[in-house]
């Protein structure tokens, strides 16, 4: 009877312990994954609509920067650089955090005539229309600038509302983000149900473009 009694101890103690092993395992792989591999934001302002809405729910790669390098048209969520939220119309993105697309690189020029005319990366005009709001100008106002080592230049999909590094030249870094700020590259929209869709970086609009000219 206490060989019995015993044997039923050790099962108990083994089903607890198993129990706590295999539910436990899949918590650790799940916190380890959104702790080096995805970052999740919830989308408050109207700054990249229409490609992301208002509510909108969106999975990031910490990859890039850390491994991968940043390509001009990825859509990059990085740390407020210097008050930039101030002038974001709606909120934060899950704290002090923005989501824009990347125009330049650094050594990349990024500038534009004005109302109607395309913005220039290096001297070449690209065709935004596959990413911009319809009805939007790439810029209401001329602007140009040189985009600086270990920095790039962002914009909002929808430019005529996004504070964007258009918005800050008179800041610390001149209206560009520090490649050290951007903590990932966007991936997919994955709430509401119906907007789930990938993010596309529209890589192909900047296959012209030749390389900027480090100072």
């Amino acid at each position: 009877m206490k060989h019995a009694k015993k044997s039923a101890e050790g099962n108990e103690s083994f089903g607890w312990r198993d129990t706590l092993i295999w539910c436990g395992i899949p918590v650790i792989i799940v916190l380890l994954v959104r702790l080096f591999l995805f970052g999740f934001y919830v989308i408050p302002s109207g700054s990249m609509m229409d490609t992301i809405e208002p509510g909108d729910r969106v999975i990031t790669s910490k990859l890039t920067p850390k491994i991968f390098k940043l390509q001009r048209g990825d859509v990059v969520v990085f740390k407020d650089p210097d008050h930039w939220l101030q002038q974001e119309n709606s909120g934060r993105l899950g704290g002090d955090f923005l989501i824009k697309r990347l125009i330049g690189l650094p050594g990349d020029t990024v500038a534009c005539e004005g109302p109607g005319k395309p913005v220039t990366v290096n001297g070449t005009a690209i065709d935004e229309s596959s990413y911009i709001r319809q009805g939007v100008d790439p810029s209401a106002f001329p602007f140009s600038v040189k985009v600086t080592a270990g920095h790039v230049f962002v914009m909002g999909d929808n430019r005529s509302n996004s504070a964007d590094s258009r918005y800050h030249q008179d800041d610390s870094s001149h209206g560009l983000v520090p490649v050290s700020d951007v903590v990932g590259v966007g991936l997919v929209k994955y709430w509401p149900l119906n907007h789930i869709s990938t993010l596309d970086s529209h890589h192909d609009v900047f296959r012209d473009v030749p390389e900027g000219a480090d100072d």
